[in-house]
Parts: structure tokens; sequence; C-alpha cells
């Protein structure tokens, strides 16, 4: 095959001078643009031709792909903002306490977890230092004992910690609740610190309790009548599982899992959002 030739030079329309002077200035100045060499008719049967770019699936205003669409749904901005800040205005306040049980050692565990989301302090008893580890507990976290109680106080005006921490929290957990202390509460005690804030709680706010303590003292009689006690009160139960003790029992009696015991605190601290923010929206009753 012969290479395509170029058309002729007479066969180019040539623009006459008054034509020429009609167009701007800037247009009648730029001379015409090289030719560029033909390509023989082979290259151009050979030359591959781009693909026109795949077009996207039209999008909602929301960012998600139309009814029907497989297309994976945009992410939305989360501004780093949880939808329980977003209820409230800021992240919920969790008194976290642990009483004198071996399942302490899990403790921090349960501490990181929330401390992820929430505002955070702990109060723990004397027999629950035995427990914890204390150097992988969060540092943003405040840990107050009996000790703190006596020492923050020396004169009337002072502050009480226990009812201090009282009106800070939204919400008390209490992992592990030991038998003992399930005990005392139950009868008013108010001994210690965790069990001054208890005697003083406001049980318009959560109260969560995740025991943990031998199978026989579980399915003892007594526990039942004092979990019922701090039920009607309006106390949660994180109710504990089955697996092997400590001590080499299996049953039930093992605090829940730290999962659990957040996911817990998660739905009764989005619950009470939910109600305060139907009352902001309701606005004062009538009289």
């Amino acid at each position: 095959m012969h290479p395509i030739r170029p058309p002729e030079p007479s066969s180019i329309p040539q623009q006459s001078p008054a034509e020429a002077s009609s167009l701007p200035r800037s247009s009648a100045a730029a001379p015409n643009p090289p030719m560029q060499p033909a390509q023989t008719a082979s290259a151009q049967q050979s030359s591959p031709q781009p693909e026109p770019p795949p077009v996207p699936p039209p999008q909602h205003e929301s960012g998600s792909p139309p009814e029907g669409s497989h297309a994976p749904a945009v992410p939305r901005p989360t501004r780093g903002i949880s939808p329980l800040q977003q209820a409230l205005g800021r992240r919920p306040r969790v008194l976290l306490a642990a009483s004198g049980s071996v399942a302490a050692i899990k403790f921090h565990i349960v501490a990181r977890g929330l401390v992820e989301w929430a505002e955070l302090r702990a109060v723990s008893t004397r027999s629950a230092l035995h427990f914890l580890d204390r150097p992988a507990l969060p540092v943003e976290m405040p840990l107050f004992t009996d000790e703190d109680e006596w020492r923050r106080w020396s004169r009337l005006g002072d502050s009480v910690l226990h009812i201090e921490l009282r009106k800070w929290a939204d919400v008390m957990v209490i992992a592990p609740l030991s038998a003992n202390t399930l005990a005392k509460m139950a009868s008013g005690i108010c001994d210690n610190l965790l069990t001054s804030v208890v005697r003083a709680w406001d049980f318009s706010k959560p109260l969560l309790l995740a025991p943990a303590m031998n199978t026989h003292m579980w399915t003892s009689p007594f526990t039942a009548r004092h979990l019922a006690i701090l039920e009607g009160l309006g106390a949660q139960l994180v109710s504990p599982v089955s697996k092997k003790l400590a001590c080499g029992d299996v049953g039930t009696g093992a605090m829940a899992e730290p999962a659990s015991i957040e996911a817990a605190i998660r739905a009764v601290v989005t619950a009470m959002r939910a109600d305060k923010r139907v009352a902001v929206e309701a606005g004062p009753s009538k009289p």
C-alpha cells in the first residue's frame, strides 16, 4: 500500500485579506498550525484506540448509590464524633469500679475498651487492688481508693470524694462485683469508697452490675435476694457466664467477658441519651 498523500496546497481554502482583517487581532495574527506527518493506513489500523473512562454510578446527595445499585456506598465523614457524643454533646462519663474478685485481673481490659469513647474514672476496693494490673490501666483514667477518700478531706468545706464521683458520673459499672460487696450494697452498708458511692447513687442513672464469684456462692439464696433488692432499685445485671473458675470448679459465676460488659454499657448510655434527647425536644411539661 502507498502512504496517504497530504492534500495539495491549492485544495486548501484561502482567506481573502478582507476576511482576515475581519477576524480578531489574535486570531488573524496566529499562524496556521504546522501540518503533522500523515500516518500510514496500516499504522492507523494497528494503533489501539484508548478506551473511555468508566462512568461512575450516580450518587444521591447523601453519598449513597441509588436504590438497586450494587456500588458500595461512599462513607460519610464522622469527624471523630461518635453517635453517643452527638446525642449529648460530650463524651459519656463512666465510673468503673472493681471489688475483691479474682476477675479484677481483667479490669484493665474493660477500662481500655471504654476509654476509647468515654470519659473514665475508676474506683477500687482494697481487696481488688490485690488483683489489678495497675501498670496496664489507661494513663488518662484516674484510680481512686479508700485512702483518697480520707486524704482529700481535712476541714469543713472540703469536697467529699464519693459525693463528687456520684455527681460526675452518667453511669456506674461495678465489674467485677464480688459476693461480699453485693451483700453490703443490698444491706445499705457503706464502709468504703465504692459502697459509699452506691449508697449515695442517683438511681435515675444506670448502675450496671457484673458479678463474679464461685458457682456455689452464685446459686446461694442470699445472692438471689440481694440482686432482687438492687434490681428493684433500678440496677441492671450483666449476667455471669459458665466456665472453669479460678478455683477449678466448672459452672456459672465467672464475670462476663469485657466485650459483653462494654456492649451493655453502650446500650444503656444510648438509651439514656435517647431519653434526654426526647425530653429536650418535647420541652418542659405544662402545669
